[in-house]
């Protein structure tokens, strides 16, 4: 039999995690492995780190629950620094390993990174695998081609909704084979070249990383209160942590997968009946699906200024003045401001919230919209690839969007969302 790593990245949980079971069932051993990968705390061509702090605690606290529950299954975590296709292969020689198991990729970094270790795997004759393991659909039950992924978010899931089925939960596995390994020493932020920063006491949630809370969350939101039957009504909203359900970081890193969401969904909708609230949830998950197909069919254009649309560059030269301004809060338009702030001073803000302000920065302070994507990169908690590049695209006028430029009246909304001034009473006092 084989002799296997498990190379996990934002997958980070036992359940519902079918590169973990594949490798557990088809091996001798599994080594599992994660890679504080050098290139994801680096300062980007914008300016900004790739991972910033609020993100890496989030993923640290996912290590140890991780660590916690590959434990109590007979196995150890190995973290390994450096770059993977350097540092994967050294273990692979050291264990004997035949075969790599891990997540498939389909944004452009990743995917090239991906490709570098398969390449110095090859090398010494080591097997890799990859598995789709991140949306709520797969690939290969929708009704069309990663080419003809339509560009129109509407006819993809009218189309999908009818033709595809959504697959059953992979079970966790009850025991793992592991080698023996060294001790599971976390890093520190300070390790990562970062600087830990305190989550302000108004956080609509303070967010904690891993399986655990993720599943105590759900547990939450569909169990306990019920909000999930609610959750069309209150979804715009922008304070407190019931007004949507929070999943996003967790399902960002993986902690949790969509389909188990959407098995725990179908369950509570049993006990409690469905409606257009339980309904929207799977909607949202859908857009989540979706931008990461249409990553998949666009590579590299979602990070291009003219985006898929292939608009030609205009000279966007950044204004740094303005930039800063609108990082800091200090645009002068209070609704802009107080959810900056929000972001600084949390790492989250509302769906609403990332509409107004990426739509200020892209057509009131006609900026690049790449700097407001790097910039949510750094300081989201539940960045994700996929969902931050494919929304600021969309929003900018260059992504999936029939209508074009998306311009939000900030007043007008300030008015429809924030009409008691409580949200901005919050963030600017």
């Amino acid at each position: 039999m084989m002799k296997s790593i498990v190379w996990f990245k934002t997958d980070l949980r036992i359940q519902d995690n079918e590169t973990l079971l594949r490798a557990v069932e088809e091996s001798e051993f599994v080594l599992p492995v994660y890679c504080f990968d050098d290139a994801h705390f680096e300062t980007t061509d914008f300016g900004f780190k790739k991972t910033g702090s609020y993100r890496a605690a989030f993923l640290l606290e996912a290590l140890v629950d991780l660590q916690k529950e590959l434990q109590k299954r007979g196995a150890n975590l190995v973290l390994l620094r450096g770059k993977p296709e350097i540092e994967i292969p050294k273990l692979v020689a050291d264990y004997k390993i035949t075969k790599v198991f891990a997540k498939r990729e389909v944004a452009f970094e990743e995917k090239r990174t991906e490709l570098l270790v398969q390449n110095e795997l090859f090398k010494k004759k080591c097997e890799f695998e990859t598995v789709s393991t991140s949306t709520l659909y797969h690939a290969e039950d929708l009704p069309f081609g990663i080419k003809d992924i339509p560009d129109v978010f509407t006819v993809f899931r009218k189309k999908a909704e009818k033709e595809s089925t959504i697959r059953t939960i992979f079970e966790a596995p009850e025991t793992i084979n592991c080698p023996e390994t060294p001790p599971f020493e976390l890093p520190s932020l300070a390790d990562l070249g970062l600087k830990a920063q305190k989550i302000d006491s108004r956080a609509a949630l303070h967010f904690k990383g891993g399986e655990a809370q993720g599943l105590q969350r759900i547990q939450h939101y569909f169990y306990e209160t019920k909000l999930i039957s609610t959750y069309k009504e209150t979804r715009n909203g922008m304070v407190g942590e019931s007004y949507s359900s929070k999943f996003s970081a967790w399902l960002a890193l993986g902690c949790l997968s969509p389909r188990m969401i959407y098995h725990h969904l179908k369950e509570y909708e049993t006990q409690n009946g469905a409606n257009e609230s339980t309904y929207w949830l799977v909607f949202e998950l859908l857009w989540r699906d979706y931008f990461r197909f249409v990553m998949k069919k666009y590579n590299h254009k979602l990070f291009l200024q003219g985006g898929i649309k292939e608009q030609e560059a205009q000279d966007l030269s950044i204004d740094q003045k303005k930039l800063k301004k609108w990082i800091d809060g200090k645009t002068g338009v209070d609704f802009v401001d107080a959810n900056m702030i929000e972001l600084k001073k949390t790492g989250f803000m509302s769906n609403r919230g990332r509409q107004n302000v990426a739509s200020y920065l892209c057509n009131d302070l006609k900026l690049d919209w790449r700097y407001g994507a790097a910039y949510f990169e750094e300081q989201l908690i539940d960045y994700d690839v996929c969902s931050n590049w494919g929304n600021w695209a969309y929003l900018a006028g260059v992504g999936n969007d029939p209508r074009g430029n998306r311009y939000f009246n900030i007043e007008k909304q300030a008015k429809d969302y924030d009409k008691d001034r409580t949200f901005r009473d919050l963030w600017l006092t």
